[in-house]
């Protein structure tokens, strides 16, 4: 520690004066940009927070939650092949991440399982001189995922707290996609832990496809997805998946105690599956550009069509939920 005090003490005279001169400099650059400003507006009548963009038309980057990769992917496949002067670059990333790059002027939409705070909506509302507009858009269930040949495959709420935060008497590996600032491991703090922290043998994956490959070479493991991730029984690549492992079991809400449910479209809508999650749109756009555009595509009938395709629950279409003797345990 001495040697390191020392040698900042002695650079920092030197830090100092190169801290005087960036500031000269920011000032001449903020001076000529000024200049140039003033004379460009001297040219054209341009107006803030315009772009060039329409509903149908232009060039946006967005954000998105990595674990809805598979029905956002579709949903710009439709929506672009509808709108072919639209151009959308999609980023997947984890869901703390998307929601930091609405700092960025580069990102127009995010795409997340939560709304704004109001402290959120009021500090985007200081900085960009507007609120960004938010909704909701379907409902996802959290899959939880137990290898083909795993003893278990029926869980409660209660076992799945206590394997999180290692109380449980099960052994098994917990893998879920990242330890920190995935939507995954916020809804399991935030529901199922009420805020404690997670236990320290939880393996992280990079993605949720990774997750699901662990769990398929892994007896001993259990993992984290989301529905859309595996539910599709139309999907080639997750009907691959499920020769490998099994989507188990969780003990209902609001039913019984011997009635255990999977994450089916009838379970997620009436929350009879516990591990239910909301899909929501954020929009940083005053005017009617090509972000609004796509969110508007995805709350009307083709994009709810498309979640209720990949067995999410779409919020702005009605689904019959019908009774029927299914069983649900094996």
């Amino acid at each position: 520690m001495k040697n390191i005090c020392s040698q900042f003490k002695e650079n920092e005279s030197t830090i100092v004066e190169l801290f005087k001169k960036s500031i000269a400099v920011v000032l001449i650059f903020i001076v000529s940009i000024a200049s140039i400003t003033g004379c460009n507006e001297n040219k054209t009548n341009s107006k803030p927070n315009v772009s060039d963009d329409t509903l149908k038309s232009g060039n946006i980057e967005i954000s998105v939650d990595e674990s809805f990769r598979p029905v956002i992917d579709e949903q710009l496949k439709v929506f672009l092949s509808l709108n072919p002067e639209a151009h959308i670059v999609v980023h997947y990333k984890p869901e703390a991440e998307c929601l930091k790059d609405l700092m960025f002027d580069s990102i127009r939409m995010v795409i997340v399982t939560r709304g704004l705070t109001e402290d959120e909506t009021k500090f985007f509302k200081d900085t960009l001189g507007f609120p960004p507009i938010f909704g909701k858009m379907a409902s996802d269930a959290i899959a939880v995922l137990v290898n083909n040949k795993a003893k278990d495959s029926m869980f409660s709420v209660a076992d799945i707290r206590g394997m999180l935060n290692g109380t449980s008497g099960y052994k098994y590996h917990l893998v879920m996609d990242g330890n920190r600032a995935t939507s995954t491991v916020r809804f399991m703090l935030d529901s199922i832990l009420k805020g404690r922290p997670l236990g320290s043998d939880i393996k992280a994956a990079a993605t949720s496809e990774e997750v699901v490959n662990y769990i398929a070479k892994n007896q001993d493991a259990i993992g984290f997805v989301g529905v859309e991730w595996i539910g599709n029984s139309e999907d080639s690549s997750q009907l691959s998946f499920l020769k490998s492992v099994r989507i188990a079991n969780i003990q209902c809400r609001g039913c019984n105690d011997e009635v255990y449910v999977k994450p089916y479209q009838a379970n997620i809508v009436t929350r009879r599956y516990p591990l239910v999650r909301g899909l929501y749109y954020i929009v940083k756009e005053n005017y009617a550009g090509l972000g609004k555009g796509f969110a508007h595509f995805l709350i009307n009938q083709k994009g709810q069509l498309i979640f209720k395709r990949a067995y999410l629950a779409p919020s702005r279409m009605n689904l019959e939920v019908r009774r029927m003797d299914v069983e649900e345990s094996q």
